[in-house]
């Protein structure tokens, strides 16, 4: 493992070089002080967990956002790896993936070590709730790993391996162990942090984010050992509601403002649990958010930096949300204010982009050449419909640089903006909850959450509720979010044959004469556009092709292999190699 453990024996460097998203994230310049003269007071130490909150977490990006997404059937972008469920130990993003957790891991533990050595004024409450906020990421980055990997390595001090030079000897553990070291770590994290609501209204992480957190770990690690442990489900219910009563939180009113730039949006709930908190400002790369370009429509953006609009939604999630590539627009029937605030379409006028132009719409974007003000027409479009599935992303943008400094006050840059990415929020607990109740008999109690849920998108309510409703409720609400993925590999583990049928029912390919179809509905004969009626709406000539459909799905698809180089430095790590059983809590201890 020399290449992911060598953020190991980076860490305490890069601990250091990194810098936060907003104000209450601020550091002092890098070069104005050391790890002995840092932690001195109660400012100091609260400031050194801030980049646990972006920078080590960047190269997670492309594999969690777009590359889990399509694997799960929520996202198209052709016939590749991901589609296909064949990402091997080669794949970029998932070696950036793989080693950016790696590193998040390290660094927490670096945080943690620095925080306990630490000599000065500090008050022992402030250290803690430090200490917590590290640990509950560290809890973060395991969490994404064993559900990736499965069986993987527990590091509990990284400072141990490089003394003793171990990183090529690391055995992976059994996954149920992991998730053990996971609830174990939350458990200390709860000890540490406080219960101040008011503190997860500025999205820095508290005792309620980590209970939320362990609600989840729970309800995942239930199905581990290859049937449903009806105990953790009841303490997934228990830590889950906790949240739910107690934390202070609630859903925001408006679904599409939670991932909206204006911080008072989001924050004036504390919906969002755990979220990365990005700046366009520090000058340090890794610390911003560069989603939109990877997943926006080329010329969305003066800065030449979007290259995402031939890939979006797929046909079988536009099929769950009920509308589809082939329907007029403007007869088309919307029942979930998720689905726009999800999925971008022909014929969606979206106010909160380019508001200083009244706001963004998507008849005129690549028909009308005259719709690309100063700045954005270098750019222009692509002057035909791009993506074979008629969708394009709606969350993770964040619009053009007006949009940015009108709602933050500063500028967005190339691949540099500080919309958040939220990863965990409250509207996932009430369905962790839901889905626990349905699992252990409590259909009245789940019917509850589920329609709480479907309430604020003004979506007709349940009458009666199923684990299937709640299986489809996480889907609609949570798309595009790097989550659904891993609901199968949670489902995976007891029923891995209800997954396997899932997955190969889904309309995962893509349509042919979708440009046709368009154009011809907001374009005259003369090639003017004047918008729908130009010509009647005519899809006879849209088809589906089914050229991309998922035929061929096996149970060991849902545990991805290690990076190759990994594997090749240390052979523990390998898909054949056997992982160890480990008594988590004799052998590992947060004696603090």
């Amino acid at each position: 493992m020399k290449n992911t453990l060598k953020y190991i024996s980076l860490a305490a460097v890069i601990a250091f070089g990194a810098v936060s998203c907003a104000k209450f994230l601020d550091r002092p310049a890098e070069d104005s002080y050391t790890t002995a003269n840092y932690y001195q007071n109660d400012q100091q130490v609260e400031q050194s967990v801030n980049y646990l909150y972006n920078s080590p977490w960047y190269d997670v990006i492309r594999f969690y956002i777009y590359g889990s997404e399509t694997m799960c059937g929520n996202v198209y972008q052709g016939n590749n790896a991901y589609s296909t469920l064949t990402v091997n130990g080669t794949d970029a993003d998932l070696k950036n993936m793989s080693y950016s957790l790696w590193a998040v891991n390290a660094q927490c533990n670096t945080v943690i070590n620095n925080i306990r050595n630490s000599s000065g004024t500090a008050s022992q409450a402030v250290k803690n709730k430090a200490m917590g906020e590290a640990l509950a990421w560290k809890a973060m980055a395991y969490f994404l790993l064993v559900r990736t990997f499965g069986d993987v390595p527990i590091i509990h001090d990284n400072t141990e391996v490089i003394k003793e030079a171990t990183y090529n000897e690391q055995t992976k553990v059994e996954k149920a162990d992991v998730y053990e070291y996971i609830v174990m770590t939350l458990e200390k994290a709860m000890e540490l942090l406080p219960k101040d609501p008011n503190i997860g209204k500025y999205n820095r992480i508290d005792y309620y984010a980590a209970e939320g957190l362990l609600a989840k770990v729970y309800l995942t690690k239930a199905g581990v050992t290859g049937s449903l442990n009806n105990a953790d489900l009841e303490k997934a219910k228990t830590y889950a509601l906790d949240v739910i009563e107690h934390s202070g939180r609630s859903l925001t009113p408006k679904y599409s403002d939670i991932f909206r730039l204006q911080p008072s949006v989001f924050q004036q709930t504390g919906e969002n649990l755990f979220s990365w908190q990005w700046t366009s400002t520090s000058g340090i790369w890794t610390a911003q958010n560069s989603i939109q370009s990877d997943v926006g429509l080329t010329g969305f953006s003066e800065f030449g930096d979007i290259w995402g609009d031939w890939k979006g939604p797929s046909v079988d999630l536009m099929d769950a949300f009920g509308v589809s590539a082939d329907q007029d627009p403007e007869t088309r029937v919307e029942t979930d204010d998720r689905r726009a605030a999800t999925i971008l379409m022909f014929g969606d006028q979206l106010p909160y982009f380019w508001v200083d132009r009244g706001g963004f719409d998507m008849y005129r974007f690549f028909y009308d050449d005259t719709y690309f003000p100063v700045g954005l027409e270098k750019n222009g479009s692509n002057k035909q419909w791009c993506c074979q599935t008629g969708s394009n992303y709606v969350k993770h943008l964040f619009g053009c640089g007006a949009d940015h400094q009108a709602a933050l006050g500063v500028s967005a840059g190339r691949m540099s903006y500080q919309l958040p990415t939220h990863i965990l929020r409250l509207a996932d607990i009430y369905l962790v909850y839901a889905e626990a109740c349905v699992l252990t008999g409590d259909s009245q109690n789940a019917l509850i959450y589920v329609n709480k849920v479907r309430d604020r998108a003004h979506a007709k309510p349940l009458e009666s509720v199923t684990f299937d409703d709640v299986w489809k409720e996480r889907r609609l609400e949570l798309a595009m979010e790097g989550d659904r993925w891993y609901d199968y590999v949670r489902r995976s583990y007891y029923d891995v044959n209800a997954c396997i049928a899932d997955l190969k029912a889904q309309r995962r390919s893509h349509w042919d004469g979708l440009d046709k179809a368009y154009k011809s509905y907001v374009v005259d004969d003369e090639g003017n556009y004047v918008g729908p009626g130009a010509h009647s709406w005519d899809n006879s000539e849209i088809i589906y092709n089914p050229a991309e459909e998922l035929t061929d799905v096996k149970p060991s698809m849902f545990t991805i292999p290690f990076p190759t180089e990994d594997v090749v430095m240390n052979p523990n790590v390998g898909s054949d190699a056997q992982p160890v059983h480990v008594d988590v809590r004799e052998t590992y201890k947060y004696d603090f």
